[in-house]
């Protein structure tokens, strides 16, 4: 279909840039249901949620929003949902200027400060990937009250808990050995003997957001014990055994056999998991990071590998990232790299699809929007 390959094309574009930026990877209607597609209901948050532009009852004000998607089905979709909505397509910032004067909504990947300045109607942003991380330094976005600024966390979570545990089970479950032995028509070896067995173990999920709660998730099917970490509500979820809070974090590295990092990068994270971090760690465990590479500090995560401490490493987003030929990471039998490409699956883009539009609806209709980022807090 048009709409999923347009978002797989917009996830496979934006997903490498939200990683190579500095700094920088619910309730609704619009979204199908059972037979189709993704629910937005079951995807997107209400939590601190605003309303960008209020509508009064009767009223039907024309409103403009600046979209990054192409002409076609998708955008007729979108009108034919708000009437009242004018719908512009546009594809670089310089066309997104020609329009910042009339501008009531746009997505993020067009956003400058030049842009805010020149767009006094302004109320809505909407990102269209999980991490904002590369917007927070855009001042008069982050500081202008009016406006508010929305992203797409938990339309990632399932993909990228999966492939969490693909490349935490290939290190586990000696992956490499076996496939080894398959390029060479053998049918085992002495090393293919070795392995890991999940079940009993401990994984901390640090960051039990979208994409912890999934990762929680899967823990919890393989019988580990999870426990977890988050900012706010230590209400625990029933696959989840302890939820603490982020100053507990050396404490509860101890316990852990799998750390799962999926953070947002902010001034709080960044750097996190550095000497004293992955001294506190298990001796043996293993780290995944779904979250962001400097939130990692890379040369302390090679001192904990060269040393033996750490069992091995997953990682889909590095630090400094791309990761430079020749990197010390690059050609290690117990880390395995992935550049950044957690999130993209033909699941994802229809999660996304049903999030963006459903938004757009309830912008035009004067709604509460789903996925406000509180911009204080960076996520």
């Amino acid at each position: 279909m048009l709409i999923r390959t347009l978002a797989v094309a917009l996830l496979a574009v934006l997903a490498p840039l939200a990683g190579a930026q500095p700094g920088g990877g619910s309730d609704g209607g619009l979204g199908g249901g059972p037979g189709g597609g993704p629910d937005a209901g079951s995807i997107g948050s209400l939590d601190g949620a605003r309303v960008a532009y209020p509508i009064a009852a009767g009223e039907s004000p024309r409103l403009v929003f600046l979209s990054s998607l192409g002409a076609g089905e998708e955008l007729d979709e979108l009108r034919a949902a708000s009437p009242n909505l004018e719908i512009i397509s546009v594809r670089s910032r310089e066309q997104a200027m020609q329009h910042a004067a009339t501008a009531h909504g746009i997505d993020a990947r067009f956003v400058s400060a030049e842009f805010v300045e020149a767009a006094p109607k302004l109320v809505w942003v909407q990102s269209t990937s999980a991490g904002v991380d590369r917007y927070m330094g855009i001042g008069p976005l982050v500081e202008t009250e009016r406006i508010v600024l929305t992203n797409m966390r938990a339309v990632h979570g399932p993909t990228i808990a999966d492939h969490s545990f693909a490349m935490l089970l290939t290190l586990t479950r000696n992956m490499r050995v076996h496939e080894r032995n398959q390029r060479n028509g053998q049918w085992g070896s002495r090393d293919a003997r070795a392995g890991v067995a999940l079940e009993g173990r401990t994984m901390f999920v640090v960051g039990l957001g979208g994409i912890g709660s999934e990762i929680a998730k899967r823990a919890a099917g393989f019988g580990m014990r999870v426990i977890a970490s988050r900012r706010s509500d230590r209400l625990a979820p029933g696959y989840v055994d302890y939820v603490g809070t982020p100053d507990e974090l050396l404490e509860m590295l101890t316990e852990a056999d799998v750390v799962a990092i999926a953070l947002p990068l902010t001034d709080q994270t960044r750097g996190l998991f550095d000497a004293e971090a992955f001294a506190a760690m298990k001796p043996g465990s293993y780290l995944i990071n779904v979250g962001r590479g400097p939130i990692v500090e890379t040369d302390a995560l090679v001192a904990a590998l060269d040393s033996g401490h750490l069992a091995g490493a997953c990682l889909d987003v590095t630090d400094p990232e791309p990761l430079p030929e020749g990197h010390t990471l690059w050609g290690r039998d117990n880390v395995v790299i992935t550049p950044h490409t957690a999130g993209v699956a033909e699941l994802t883009s229809e999660r996304w699809w049903a999030l963006y539009k459903e938004n757009v609806r309830r912008f035009a209709a004067g709604e509460p929007l789903l996925n406000t980022v509180d911009k204080a807090a960076g996520y």
